[in-house]
C-alpha cells in the first residue's frame, strides 16, 4: 500500500485506488482518489490537493456532516464538489447510533453490518454514484470520493467502480480492507475508545473501536449479499440501479484502463 497512500497533514486514509488489472487493462493511476473529510486541510495539504488537479470531488456526507464540517479546498479550485440533499438534516445515522446506548463488539458489528446492507440502496447514495460513474465515462480527469473517515460509504463506492472495472475481487477486497493500515487502526484504537468512551458516556473496549471504527470483510459482504439478493446480481445491480447498460460500461472501462 506504501506506494497508494499520500501522506497529508489533516487528511485521513487518502489514497489512489487505480493501478489494479482490470478487464481491459490496468486502471490507470493518478485518476482515482478516496481519502477521509476534507475539513481540517492545512496549507501544505491544500498545495498537496492542488498539485493532483482533481476535476471532482465526491462528498458522500449528509447534509448536516457536510455544514458542521465543511471541505476546505484550494482557494481557485476549478473543480466541482457534487453531493447529495436527500440524506435529510439530522444527525449522521453512525452519530445516533453512538448516542442511543452502549457501543460493544457485538452491537459495532451488528451495526456495520446493517448499514453496509442498506448502503447500496438509500437513494442519496444511488444519486451520487449515478452521477460519479457518469463523470468517469466522460473522461473528465481525476477525481476523489470521500466521506467522513473514508471507509464505509466511500469504500462500498470505490469498490463498485472496481468490479465495474472488472478487477479481480481479491484486489477490491486488498484496497477495501487497507483502510485499517492506512489509519494505523490498532495503533489508534486506545486513543480512539477514550474518544468514544467520552461521547458514549460508557467504557468502549479496543475490539469494539476495531469493531466500529475498522473495515471487516464480512462488512462488504454483506452489502454484495444484500445486492445479489435485491436485483440478483452485481451485473444486475450496475443495470437497474446505477443505469449502466453494456455500452457505458465499455466506455468507462476505455476511460479509465491504460
Amino acid at each position: 500500500m506504501s506506494d497508494r497512500l499520500l501522506s497529508f497533514e489533516a487528511i485521513d486514509n487518502f489514497r489512489d485506488f487505480g493501478g489494479y488489472a482490470g478487464a481491459d487493462g490496468m486502471v490507470a493511476r493518478g485518476r482515482l482518489f478516496r481519502s477521509g473529510q476534507l475539513s481540517r486541510t492545512t496549507q501544505a495539504d491544500l498545495a498537496q490537493l492542488e498539485a493532483l488537479d482533481l476535476r471532482w470531488v465526491v462528498d458522500l456526507r449528509r447534509a448536516s456532516e457536510r455544514a458542521k464540517q465543511p471541505d476546505r479546498m484550494p482557494q481557485d479550485w476549478q473543480g466541482q464538489t457534487l453531493s447529495s440533499d436527500l440524506g435529510g438534516d439530522g444527525l449522521a445515522p453512525h452519530i445516533q447510533f453512538l448516542k442511543s446506548g452502549k457501543l460493544t463488539e457485538n452491537s459495532g458489528r451488528g451495526y456495520m453490518t446493517g448499514t453496509y446492507a442498506r448502503m447500496p440502496f438509500e437513494p442519496s447514495h444511488v444519486a451520487l454514484f449515478k452521477i460519479y460513474f457518469g463523470a468517469l465515462i466522460r473522461n473528465e480527469g481525476a477525481s476523489l470520493i470521500h466521506c467522513a473517515a473514508g471507509k464505509d460509504r466511500t469504500g462500498l463506492l470505490a469498490s463498485l467502480v472496481h468490479r465495474a472495472l472488472g478487477v479481480h475481487q481479491d484486489d477490491v477486497m486488498a484496497d477495501y480492507l487497507a483502510t485499517n493500515a492506512a489509519v494505523n487502526l490498532e495503533g489508534r484504537a486506545e486513543d480512539m475508545g477514550q474518544w468514544l468512551g467520552k461521547m458514549t458516556g460508557h467504557p468502549v473496549s479496543r475490539d469494539a473501536v476495531v469493531a466500529f471504527l475498522g473495515v471487516d470483510a464480512d462488512f462488504l459482504h454483506h452489502a454484495y449479499g444484500a445486492i445479489n439478493t435485491q436485483t440478483g446480481s452485481f451485473d444486475a445491480y450496475v443495470r437497474q440501479v446505477l443505469e449502466l447498460d453494456g455500452a457505458a460500461i465499455a466506455k468507462l472501462r476505455q476511460a479509465l484502463s491504460v
